[in-house]
């Protein structure tokens, strides 16, 4: 069957199994539209948590990003991971013990201040538009390729689809739809994973592959990997090369960024119990570990690929040639990517070949020029975020492998889309409209407002999603920091402190400002490309990039914070009292006093 119309039946099985989802659950009340009723099974909760979680940037962007870097792009997967377990330990059961159905509701009240949740809805919807950016980004690139239309194009038709399950569903909705959508985005992630280890290493698990032997040298996969690349003139594949300051600020502004993205710790409020609120936590864990596992492993069995591929007689021997690439099956997927404005080469000195190698690198220049090769780099465009959705055809696996993770890809974008956008939509109507500008709307117009809210959100997000200021996992990071600098600190100082409302909005405006401003000078302002006054590559700040800075935001808000609150005056007696019923389990107080 034709690739072609193998994708559109995978593509087109997924989506209307999440529209027909969508119907099934759709909410009927603003419990249901915003916390799912909250009678959602912990592992259940936890499978869609998973889906929430592992976006475009997991699943699309971040082994791309491995895969060209190496080890100091490592950081992806300790700054999401850790920070999961920070929220998992530090907020999610307190939160949900709170009972409210939004962050910013808590804000608002363990603040006792209607300014706290209004600059805490301001704060969510700037992250969560950026995150949405990246989820959008992603979207686009998987129906470029896989639908054969236009990046345009493909994000029009994800924006429809994430319209019609997600605004319609509401939390219930998007629930269940979640739940599909990680079934279908693990399954696409694994088995291409399986079927690469068995190819490269004859393990059928990846993340044992990738520390396995390779097959046709009989070396250990990673000296071989780090053997090629160094090579090539690249970095050594496993070696730590980057500044080390801004990589730990970069994974402690992911970690604590992730403990603050308001459509992740949303998912607590649909479980039960604070008990259910603790299991979820733990098999959403479990559900992310399947993926986080795998990714590594499939990064660095991609550039071996890709590695061999452009240089199959070794890198001893000639580079590809243009007539190999244009008779040979296995580099079709290039000439497929190529269409897309993703993935180019040219045969820049004219002698029939492909030369891959890093320019960059004056004794690799000099070294492949001599060699007849010429001086530059003729695979001139590979971007990052094609690299898993291209695996399966790298590697020359079936059809049904590449449309599955055609489906795949596009699962993990709409989940998280689907997540962040009814964060936004709840933010609008359940904080902004319903919190402070009409308080006696009806329930059914809040749901309107809500659906509206999420209409608009999803067209602005499609908008921004046509030039974003980077790769999906970039992009990403930069919601991450901007959560990082503004919602994490208010949650932390809400529940494990006495700071009042005074220092708790200062230190949000100040972590938010400050944050916003240092990405605006690198990434340009809203995003407009060239209006940028320095870039990651020389940043304004020493060695700490745009990406590292929502750690540094963090701190500013902590500080400025704990000033202002120590410099007025003190929280309420029942705002006191508040805190500590949150904080400490019932009971737990007679008990310490018997023993």
């Amino acid at each position: 069957m034709d690739q072609f119309v193998l994708n559109w039946i995978f593509i087109g099985a997924s989506f209307a199994l999440y529209i027909g989802i969508a119907v099934w659950a759709r909410a009927g009340s603003t419990s249901e539209f915003y916390a799912a009723g909250q009678g959602v099974h912990p592992v259940v909760n936890g499978m869609a948590t998973g889906a929430d979680w592992m976006s475009a940037a997991s699943f699309i962007s971040m082994a791309g990003l491995i895969a060209f870097t190496g080890y100091d792009n490592s950081s992806f997967l300790m700054g999401w991971t850790g920070g999961y377990v920070l929220l998992a330990l530090m907020l999610a059961p307190y939160l949900r013990k709170f009972g409210k159905y939004t962050v910013s509701e808590f804000i608002g009240d363990r603040f006792y201040s209607p300014t706290a949740r209004l600059v805490a809805v301001i704060c969510l919807i700037v992250a969560s538009t950026t995150y949405v950016i990246g989820q959008m980004t992603g979207v686009g690139v998987a129906f470029g390729r896989f639908l054969e239309v236009d990046n345009t194009t493909g994000l029009l038709i994800g924006a429809a689809v994430v319209f019609a399950y997600a605004v319609f569903g509401g939390m219930k909705g998007v629930t269940y739809t979640q739940v599909a959508q990680y079934c279908v985005l693990i399954i696409a992630y694994t088995i291409p994973a399986i079927f690469i280890s068995l190819q490269l290493t004859g393990n059928p698990i990846p993340a044992l592959g990738l520390f396995g032997d390779h097959a046709a040298s009989g070396e250990p996969l990673l000296m071989k990997l780090d053997q090629i690349v160094t090579e090539l003139g690249f970095k050594e594949y496993t070696a730590h090369h980057a500044d080390t300051l801004n990589m730990v600020l970069f994974t402690l502004s992911l970690m604590i960024g992730t403990a603050g993205l308001p459509h992740v710790i949303m998912r607590f409020f649909t479980v039960p119990t604070v008990a259910s609120a603790r299991w979820s936590a733990g098999w959403t864990l479990v559900f992310i570990a399947l993926l986080y596992l795998t990714a590594p492993a499939v990064g660095a069995m991609a550039r071996l690929n890709i590695s061999d591929m452009m240089w199959p007689n070794g890198t001893k021997g000639d580079p590809v040639s243009v007539e190999m690439m244009e008779a040979d099956a296995r580099y079709d997927w290039m000439a497929t990517w190529q269409k897309t404005g993703l993935l180019n080469w040219e045969d820049k000195n004219g002698d029939g070949k492909i030369a891959y190698f890093n320019d960059k690198n004056a004794d690799k220049v000099a070294e492949m020029e001599a060699a007849g090769w010429g001086s530059e780099n003729e695979l001139v465009k590979f971007n990052r975020d094609i690299l898993v959705l291209a695996n399966p055809e790298i590697a020359n696996l079936p059809g049904w492998v590449i449309a599955l993770v055609a489906a795949g890809g596009l699962a993990a974008a709409l989940s998280t889309a689907a997540g962040l956008l009814l964060a936004i939509s709840s933010a609008v109507s359940h904080d902004l409209i319903k919190g402070a500008i009409s308080p006696n709307i009806s329930e059914k117009g809040e749901l309107m407002s809500a659906r509206i809210a999420m209409a608009v959100a999803i067209a602005v997000a499609t908008y921004l999603g046509l030039n974003p200021p980077g790769f999906a996992a970039q992009t990403v990071a930069l919601a991450f920091g901007l959560a990082a600098a503004s919602i994490f600190p208010a949650l932390m100082m809400g529940i494990f402190t006495k700071v009042n409302n005074k220092g708790a909005v200062a230190g949000m405006l100040a972590g938010l400002i400050v944050t916003l401003v240092y990405i605006f000078l690198h990434k340009g302002w809203f995003f407009i490309p060239g209006t940028n006054s320095f870039s990651d590559a020389d940043p304004l700040l020493g060695t700490i990039k745009s990406t590292s800075f929502g750690a540094i935001g963090a701190m500013i808000n902590f500080a400025v914070a704990f000033i202002v609150s120590k410099s007025t005056d003190p929280i309420p007696a029942e705002i006191d009292e508040l805190v500590e019923n949150v904080r400490i389990p019932k009971g737990a107080g007679a008990a310490a006093a018997g023993h």
